[in-house]
């Protein structure tokens, strides 16, 4: 079942699994305000389950270009599309946060992006990241990092 995700009253629905459950819930929540605010789009949330081909998409992704496989259990999972930019994203019980930012005009920006809820260490198959930090009303702090895509995906 396909759910809203509200930035206005944050919910741990989904990833109460996750030790981090209420800082991912802020990080999510500020992914779904950044894009309601910058593109007017309402951001939803699946399992992966329901969605296997995002959870499929965005492993193969991050296999192919860095040979990085997330030991995390992936707790849920969204897909849309914005300004010709495909987005995919998996939100993981460890409170780690993948999106895939693939654009489908040719010569367009591409990168893999990474984002650590407050409270969870960087993973062992991130350790190779720098990641920076930022401040959000939502999620308290967060720790990012990114990649850019070389191969068509």
């Amino acid at each position: 079942m396909t759910v809203t995700v509200d930035f206005v009253h944050v919910s741990t629905a989904g990833l109460e699994a996750s030790p981090v459950a209420e800082a991912l819930a802020g990080l999510r929540a500020n992914e779904a305000r950044y894009y309601a605010n910058k593109y007017d789009h309402t951001f939803t949330v699946g399992t992966p389950e329901e969605d296997p081909e995002t959870l499929a998409w965005v492993t193969r992704v991050l296999d192919e270009e860095r040979g990085i496989r997330i030991a995390s259990p992936a707790l849920e999972v969204s897909a849309f599309e914005v300004d010709g930019i495909r987005m995919a994203y998996v939100f993981y019980a460890s409170g780690l946060a993948v999106n895939v930012m693939y654009t489908l005009a040719d010569g367009g920006k591409r990168a893999v992006g990474f984002k650590l809820a407050r409270g969870m260490e960087v993973p062992e198959e991130l350790s190779s990241f720098r990641f920076a930090r930022q401040r959000s009303k939502l999620a308290g702090e967060i720790r990012g990092s990114y990649f850019v895509i070389k191969g068509e995906h």
